[in-house]
């Protein structure tokens, strides 16, 4: 794709339509006949839990049948590199699916050729309330719903960490600290989970020969566990006005932070993958990693004793607070769609806790939903071993979930987050490359670019 600069990503940006769900049939409900029965084309994630693309394939055809829709489904993926691809090749053409699923920023990125869903967000917040405000901040740019929040794929990055080895050899148990029901909390023994504990403690399982681990490298792993750490000291690249904040004492200090934490990481870190946590932990090397349940349901399945002591759970706080990294999937309809209404029927009913229930099911506790009321299905208590392992993989208490590049503009944070700039800017420290200081004008340098 040709590259988009700041000025392009916001020409034509039209403030959303405010029109009633009301226009459109009720989700769910079957329809009369149209004189032609009007075809539907869809690419979905294609879900890498076993089993749920099925689930989802059976949703959307079910739909179909009852209101007369020949729906037509594509899977792509589970690469998201091959859903950009595609999406990419439909922007440029102005030809393709109808609805088409779209990762983190890209309803910046296709802004001007999607089709306002401020309507179908009306009628879904009226009736479960408002979306998580990481949800609006990547949906919803300047007044316009580019994308609609969904529950399939979308995943967010706790702390996963090894029961049996944190308790032997750093003295903490994260059960008693995160347990299985938020009401049984000591607010006082959360509180206490801090960075600096957080660095003792992977001191001292370096010793023991298990290391916590996590990339520090051109990928959205990278992304997703380093900028919410800087986030927690009060580092922001950019701020909600264009402003290049990345200057400051807070950035220094989560710089210093890194310099000291990857001393008790593995050197690989550098070069790895968004899998190469996943591997690290599984093997039974690693005692800790940032990562959504995909690693657990590997070795579910692998490693069923390395399931066993997995325990997912909040992220440290740092000084300004505790910050989470997420990676939320959406639904985009394309402007250059013929069949717009039927389209925003089927993602009022996609929406519904009906659906989102049996979508949420399939995944095995992986996806996760932005509204509220959700929180409440049961497979994050029932699934494991360990039986309320993924408890607290929803937010359950003072997380903020968010994603790099925020708190900028959509169209700067896009960049900040697909140019990896707050990981290469810490391997550049934490490798020796540079100094703090260096650092932070490179990549001071360097958001001048992306804000030009």
């Amino acid at each position: 794709m040709a590259k988009i600069t700041r000025r392009k990503f916001i020409k034509d940006v039209a403030v959303g339509s405010a029109a009633v769900a009301g226009a459109m049939a009720a989700p769910g409900v079957v329809r009369k006949a149209y004189a032609q029965k009007p075809n539907l084309s869809v690419a979905m994630w294609n879900h890498w839990i076993p089993g749920a693309t099925d689930v989802q394939r059976a949703v959307m055809e079910e739909w179909g049948k009852k209101n007369k829709v020949d729906v037509r489904l594509d899977f792509i993926g589970p690469s998201a590199t091959e859903m950009l691809t595609v999406a990419s090749a439909e922007y440029r053409a102005g030809t393709g699916h109808d609805l088409m699923v779209l990762t983190t920023f890209d309803g910046a990125f296709f802004m001007d050729k999607l089709e306002p869903l401020n309507d179908v967000v009306d009628y879904v917040q009226g009736k479960y309330g408002k979306y998580d405000d990481n949800a609006t901040y990547l949906s919803c740019i300047d007044g316009k719903w580019n994308t609609l929040p969904a529950p399939t794929g979308s995943h967010s990055y706790p702390m996963v960490t090894r029961i049996d080895m944190w308790r032997e050899y750093a003295g903490i148990d994260v059960v008693d600290i995160f347990p299985p029901d938020v009401r049984k909390r000591d607010p006082k023994k959360v509180d206490a989970y801090t960075y600096d504990v957080f660095l003792e403690a992977c001191k001292k399982v370096k010793a023991a020969g298990h290391m916590f681990a996590g990339a520090i490298s051109e990928c959205s792993d990278a992304d997703d566990w380093v900028c919410p750490l800087f986030m927690s000291f009060g580092s922001f690249p950019v701020d909600k006005k264009g402003n290049i904040t990345i200057e400051s004492d807070a950035t220094l200090e989560a710089l210093e932070y890194m310099k000291e934490l990857t001393e008790y990481m593995p050197k690989e870190i550098y070069g790895w993958d968004d899998a190469s946590n996943n591997r690290w932990i599984i093997s039974g090397r690693g005692s800790a990693i940032q990562n959504p349940p995909s690693a657990w349901g590997v070795a579910a399945r692998t490693r069923p004793d390395v399931a066993a002591q997995l325990w997912h759970h909040d992220t440290p706080r740092g000084p300004k607070g505790r910050y989470r990294g997420c990676l939320w999937m959406n639904w985009g309809l394309w402007s250059f769609s013929k069949n717009k209404k039927v389209a925003k029927e089927l993602l009022m009913y996609l929406s519904e806790s009906a659906q989102q229930w049996k979508l949420i099911s399939a995944a095995k506790g992986y996806d996760m939903p932005q509204l509220k009321p959700m929180y409440a299905h049961p497979v994050w208590e029932e699934i494991g071993p360990p039986k309320g392992g993924q408890y607290n993989y929803m937010f359950r208490g003072d997380e903020v979930p968010v994603v790099g590049g925020y708190p900028a503009h959509p169209t700067i944070g896009a960049q900040i987050y697909r140019k990896f700039l707050i990981p290469v800017m810490a391997a550049k420290v934490t490798t020796g490359e540079m100094t703090p200081k260096e650092a932070m004008k490179w990549c001071a340098r360097e958001l001048k670019e992306v804000i030009e």
